[in-house]
């Protein structure tokens, strides 16, 4: 029997299951992993509004602001008037996040450690240059219309 396993279907299954074992460990804490990719992201983007948020993580709206509600009622971000636009809120997460916020790395390298087992430590800095470099592949793909793309093989 042929291999049938693409690059793209090993990609996104590998990453199906890294998120499955992460939320597997994650579970006890009454996170959503879109609540937790919410926290990952304004942990690197604190005082950002909605909007861009929700851009960031590719979330409609209302999506984002229902996320934001219940987290916000457990304490874990805050809405802060913008200094000088009125109809804008910041985004903060509170000092009750921090916590979380290590305890989620810590399961994310436990995931990333299973997930890499039997590799050395060469083998796991060329996969993720070889990733990164695709994803900067990708990227500039993704500026390009299509018509060109196609157009520049011929």
């Amino acid at each position: 029997m042929t291999d049938t396993l693409t690059l793209g279907f090993a990609l996104h299954d590998s990453a199906r299951l890294m998120r499955k074992r992460f939320e597997q460990r994650a579970r006890h804490v009454g996170l959503t992993r879109s609540q937790w990719q919410v926290l990952a992201m304004l942990s690197t983007n604190e005082g950002i509004h909605q909007k861009g948020l929700a851009d960031l993580l590719e979330l409609e709206s209302i999506t984002l602001v229902r996320l934001l509600d219940k987290m916000a009622e457990r304490g874990l971000v805050e809405r802060r008037r913008h200094p000088t636009d009125r109809r804008l809120s910041l985004l903060f997460l509170t000092e009750q996040a921090h916590p979380l916020l290590e305890l989620m790395r810590d399961m994310g390298r436990t995931t990333r450690q299973e997930a890499t087992r039997g590799f050395s430590a060469e083998e796991e800095q060329l996969l993720l240059q070889m990733m990164k470099r695709m994803r900067s592949n990708l990227i500039e793909a993704c500026s390009l219309p299509v018509e060109e793309q196609e157009h520049r093989h011929d």
